[in-house]
C-alpha cells in the first residue's frame, strides 16, 4: 500500500508519495481547489493519507463528496507515542517536538480549507512521520502500538464523518418536548411558565418571597433559614432532606438544567437543516475516550432524544455493548473464569452463576469497586470473593493501583500510557526512591497516593475499553461503506453518534437488518484484534428504531 503525505504550500498542496522506507517516489503540486479531485482519483487504489491533522484536511474533502479509507493523523499519533512507555522518547525528539505537543484541532465552523496563521504550517509532517515510524519500529510492542495508531487515526475519520453527516434531529419535535415540559417559550429574560410556577411554590415553602432559586448562594441561605442542615445545594444533598419545599426544588433544578443545556437556545445554535452537528474529539480524554465540543453531544439527555428521528425511509440502528469494561478486563488479564462469566449476556449474572457471590447486586457493586477502587463498605466486602474466583483479573487492576501509588506510569493493552503523577508526594517517590512505608507516614501524601492508585487502576481497563471501541468503529465504518453501494458518506449507511460503548447508525430502511449484522460482526472483529483467540464475548443490545428514544 502506498503512502501519500499531504503538505500545505500557501494556496497550493504538495502530495509526496513515499516508498516503504519513507523516500519520496513522486511529488505532485496542485492548487488547493484541486485536492478533492486528486484524492478521489488516488482512492481508486489502496492508499494511506498522511497529514498533520484530520480536522484540517478531511472536512473540506467530505464537503466535496470525497471519502478516504485510511489515514495517519500525525497530531493524534504523536500524542499517543509521546506518552507510551513502549517508546524510546529520544527517537521522537526534534526541534518541532514542542510544536507537535501543542498542536490543537481546528473547529468545524471555519469554511476555509486551511485556517489563516495556522501553527500547523510551521511543522514538517514528513519529518514527523519519519520520526514516528522509527519510534514505532524500535518500540517494545510495535504490533500492539501500530494497531492503536491505526485505530486512533480511523477514529479521527469517523469523528469528521459524524460531524459532516450530523445526527438527524427534528426541531419541531424538540420544540414540542420543551413546551410540554416547561411551557411555551418565554420572552427573553423571563422563566418558562412551569419553572415560574415551581419558583413560586419553592418560595412559599421556604418562607423566602424574594428567593431566586437559580442563585446557589441565595438558595443555600434560604434552606438554612428554614432550619435545614445543608452545606451545599447539590441535588444529591437535597434528596436526603424531608421538607415540603424539596420536591418542587428538585424538579426545578432538573428542568432548569434541561433549559440551560438543551433548551430553545441550544436548538437554534446546534440544529441546522435537520441535523445536530457537534464536533467529536478522539483521544480527548487521557484514557483515550472521546470528548466533544459544541452542543454537549456526549450528554444528550433522555428528555430530548425523541427529537432524534430518522429521515423518511431510513432507520436508526442503535447498538451498545453490555458491561464493556469487565469484559475487557477478562480479555486483557486472560482470566478464563471471568471469560466464562462473560459468555452470559449479563456478565454480573454470570458471576453469580460462577459462585463468586450470591446476588447480581453483589456482583455489580464488587466489580465496580474493583474497577474504580471502592475498597470499603459493601464493595470492599465483595472484593476478596471476586479475587478468589478471578485472581488474574482482580490481580491486574490491583497491580495497576499499586504501580500508581508508587508514582509509576501504567499502560493499556495496546500501549497508551497514563500521565505521570504530579505533586510533592510523586516527586518524593520518584526522585528520592522513597519507600512506601515512609510515604504512608504522611497523611497528605497517603491521600494523594491512594487517589492516584484509583486512577491508574481504572486507566488500564477504561483505556483498553476505548481501544476496543476504536477497533469496533474502524471496522464498522468500512463495513457500512461497502454495504451501501454508491453515493456520498451521508447517502449510505453511516455512523451518526458514538458514546463510549454505544453507536448510532443512520441507514436506509431496506438495509437496516444488514446493518445490524455488520454491527455485530465488527464487534467480534474488535475482540479478535485485541484478544486474539481468547474466548471473551462482547454481546450487543441492538435496536432498529425511528427515534433514538425508542431504543430503550
Amino acid at each position: 500500500m502506498s503512502r501519500v503525505v499531504l503538505l500545505r504550500r500557501g494556496a497550493a498542496v504538495e502530495a509526496r508519495e513515499c516508498a516503504e522506507d519513507g523516500t519520496a517516489v513522486e511529488v505532485t503540486r496542485l492548487p488547493a481547489g484541486e485536492l478533492a479531485r486528486f484524492v478521489r482519483e488516488r482512492e481508486r487504489t489502496p492508499v494511506r493519507w498522511v497529514w498533520d491533522d484530520t480536522t484540517r484536511w478531511y472536512p473540506a474533502l467530505l464537503a466535496s463528496g470525497v471519502r478516504v479509507e485510511r489515514c495517519t493523523d500525525l497530531r493524534l499519533t504523536h500524542a499517543v507515542l509521546r506518552r507510551s512507555p513502549f517508546v524510546d522518547q529520544a527517537r521522537l525528539a526534534g526541534e518541532e517536538t514542542s510544536g507537535w505537543d501543542a498542536l490543537q484541532p481546528v473547529p468545524p465552523a471555519d469554511p476555509a480549507l486551511f485556517p489563516l496563521a495556522d501553527p500547523a504550517d510551521r511543522l514538517d509532517p514528513v519529518a514527523e512521520h519519519d520520526r514516528q515510524q522509527a519510534a514505532l519500529a524500535a518500540s517494545a510492542q510495535p504490533g500492539r502500538l501500530g494497531l492503536l495508531l491505526a485505530a486512533e487515526s480511523s477514529g479521527a475519520l469517523v469523528a469528521a464523518e459524524m460531524t459532516h453527516a450530523g445526527l438527524p434531529w427534528r426541531a419541531d419535535v424538540h420544540d414540542r418536548l420543551l413546551t410540554e415540559l416547561l411551557g411555551p417559550r418565554p420572552r427573553p429574560g423571563h422563566r418558562p411558565a412551569v419553572l415560574e410556577r415551581l419558583a413560586v411554590e419553592i418560595r412559599a415553602s421556604l418562607g423566602a418571597p424574594g428567593l431566586n432559586p437559580d442563585s446557589p448562594g441565595e438558595l443555600l441561605r434560604a434552606l438554612q433559614a428554614a432550619g435545614l442542615p445543608v452545606g451545599d445545594t447539590r441535588s444529591w444533598t437535597l434528596e436526603t432532606l424531608d421538607h415540603p419545599g424539596i420536591p418542587p426544588l428538585l424538579e426545578y433544578k432538573k428542568l432548569a438544567r434541561l433549559l440551560a443545556a438543551n433548551g430553545w437556545n441550544w436548538l437554534e445554535s446546534w440544529v441546522r437543516e435537520g441535523r445536530f452537528r457537534s464536533s467529536f474529539l478522539p483521544g480527548g480524554v487521557v484514557t483515550g475516550r472521546w470528548a466533544s465540543t459544541g452542543g454537549g453531544a456526549l450528554s444528550v439527555p433522555v428528555q430530548v432524544r425523541p427529537a432524534a428521528v430518522a429521515d423518511d425511509g431510513w432507520r436508526l440502528v442503535v447498538a451498545d455493548v453490555a458491561q464493556l469494561e469487565p469484559r475487557v478486563l477478562a480479555g486483557m488479564s486472560g482470566d478464563t473464569a471471568m471469560a466464562e462469566a462473560a459468555r452470559s449476556a449479563d456478565l454480573y449474572q454470570g458471576i453469580v452463576a460462577g459462585g463468586a457471590v450470591a446476588t447480581r447486586a453483589e456482583a455489580k457493586v464488587g466489580m465496580l469497586g474493583a474497577l474504580y477502587g471502592g475498597t470499603r463498605g459493601e464493595s470492599g466486602r465483595m472484593l476478596p470473593r471476586l479475587a478468589r474466583r478471578y485472581p488474574r483479573a482482580i490481580g491486574l487492576v490491583e497491580e495497576a493501583a499499586r504501580a500508581g501509588e508508587r508514582g509509576e506510569v501504567v499502560h493499556t493493552l495496546l500501549g497508551r500510557g497514563s500521565p505521570a503523577p504530579t505533586g510533592a508526594w510523586a516527586e518524593r517517590a520518584v526522585d528520592l526512591g522513597e519507600p512506601p512505608d515512609e510515604r504512608d507516614a504522611r497523611p497528605d501524601g497517603d491521600r494523594h497516593r491512594r487517589a492516584w492508585g484509583r486512577f491508574t487502576r481504572n486507566f488500564v481497563v477504561q483505556g483498553t475499553g476505548a481501544e476496543w471501541t476504536l477497533c469496533w468503529l474502524a471496522d464498522l465504518r468500512n463495513r457500512l461503506w461497502r454495504l451501501g453501494g454508491t453515493g456520498r458518506v451521508e447517502e449510505r449507511p453511516h455512523l451518526v453518534f458514538f458514546l463510549h460503548d454505544e453507536v448510532v447508525v443512520h441507514a436506509p430502511e431496506h438495509l437496516a437488518a444488514a446493518v445490524v449484522e455488520e454491527v455485530r460482526r465488527a464487534a467480534a472483529t474488535a475482540g479478535r484484534l485485541l484478544f486474539g483467540a481468547f474466548p471473551v464475548d462482547f454481546p450487543l443490545d441492538v435496536a432498529v428504531v425511528e427515534s433514538w428514544a425508542d431504543a430503550g
